[in-house]
């Protein structure tokens, strides 16, 4: 603890190796490549956790640089409301905001959802996702998969049609949502989102890229759609209605869960569904997301559930069940 009795920041990158190796359209990655915020106050220890993401020009150097860079800042006062113009939405101001919110916690005694005034997390199914790969292989996971009640399937284009039949066949009890990861083009959207609905999938999310999604209010939805790339902050929400249903937010988009909460309160008065997604990394990461479960439609936080090992302290997960976590991981 600094001699004004302000915490102490460090950070560190953390490597996660994955079970198998997880795909999606844009590539396929074997591990899990974590940025840690520590905050020390005395004897308590605040933690966040993010995933920079190429997909938006992140790398992790750079967002461990933009935390180390916020170390004189913390130690002068910084708190987390300052925060929010202090550094810009994305992946580092996710680990430090999560890491302000769980240092809060203990420094109160209390559980952060209380201190925050919101609904306390309960037990929830969370989506299992199933990565990219060509329809036999994809059934096969799915069949493995098949006792889960909702999967979350990675598309790539091409070929989609067959690769959504085949994991029907392969799980016909799950619910099941379709992720295109913008892989999708204008040409395809009607056939691919016809194919969906013959499959009876729940939700469609992400099918046509970000910036270039027009086609989705122009045509006659069959099934729900959900913005991921398109949306990041409240400030984009505005641009999504009329072509999306539903929002994923990701804790690493908003810039944490400071952001995630208004933007969530947002989302609905707008009439927007609400899923509440992640990245591929531990429970760290996912805890603070529990705290949108209480009102979102669609949970998808199965992060550990893709690494080989998680972090001390991980949330517990009974097959697709995730209950809140422990004060000994997080708020």
């Amino acid at each position: 603890m600094t001699s004004n009795g302000f915490p102490i920041l460090d950070a560190r990158i953390g490597h996660w190796p994955i079970a198998g190796s997880f795909t999606i359209s844009r590539g396929a990655k074997t591990e899990a490549v974590t940025v840690i915020a520590e905050l020390r106050h005395g004897t308590m220890v605040g933690h966040g956790e993010c995933v920079p993401y190429p997909r938006y020009g992140e790398t992790p150097d750079a967002a461990l640089s933009a935390l180390l860079a916020m170390r004189d800042a913390i130690a002068s006062g910084l708190d987390r409301n300052a925060l929010q113009t202090a550094m810009p939405p994305g992946a580092a101001r996710n680990a430090l905001d999560c890491a302000l919110l769980d240092l809060e916690a203990k420094r109160n005694g209390r559980r952060i959802w209380d201190l925050l005034g919101r609904r306390a997390p309960a037990p929830c199914v969370t989506a299992y996702t199933i990565s990219l790969g060509t329809p036999d292989v994809m059934a096969k996971a799915a069949a493995k998969a098949a006792h889960r009640p909702l999967l979350k399937i990675k598309l790539g284009g091409d070929g989609d049609p067959a690769r959504i039949a085949a994991v029907r066949a392969a799980a016909p009890q799950s619910q099941l949502i379709v992720d295109a990861n913008e892989a999708w083009t204008e040409a395809n959207l009607e056939s691919n989102l016809a194919a969906c609905a013959a499959a009876g999938v729940t939700l469609v999310e992400q099918p046509l890229p970000a910036g270039n999604d027009e086609a989705l209010g122009k045509i006659a939805r069959p099934v729900a759609v959900c913005a991921d790339e398109s949306v990041h902050d409240r400030s984009s929400l505005d641009a999504l209605r009329g072509r999306y249903d539903a929002v994923n937010i990701k804790l690493d988009k908003t810039g944490g869960l400071t952001e995630a909460l208004a933007m969530a309160d947002a989302a609905r008065a707008l009439g927007f569904d609400i899923m509440v997604g992640c990245m591929v990394a531990t429970s760290l990461s996912m805890a603070p997301a529990m705290l949108l479960t209480p009102f979102a439609r669609f949970v998808d936080l199965d992060g550990p559930l893709l690494l080989a090992e998680d972090c001390e302290h991980g949330l517990h997960y009974e097959d697709s069940l995730v209950y809140p976590p422990d004060q000994a991981l997080w708020g």
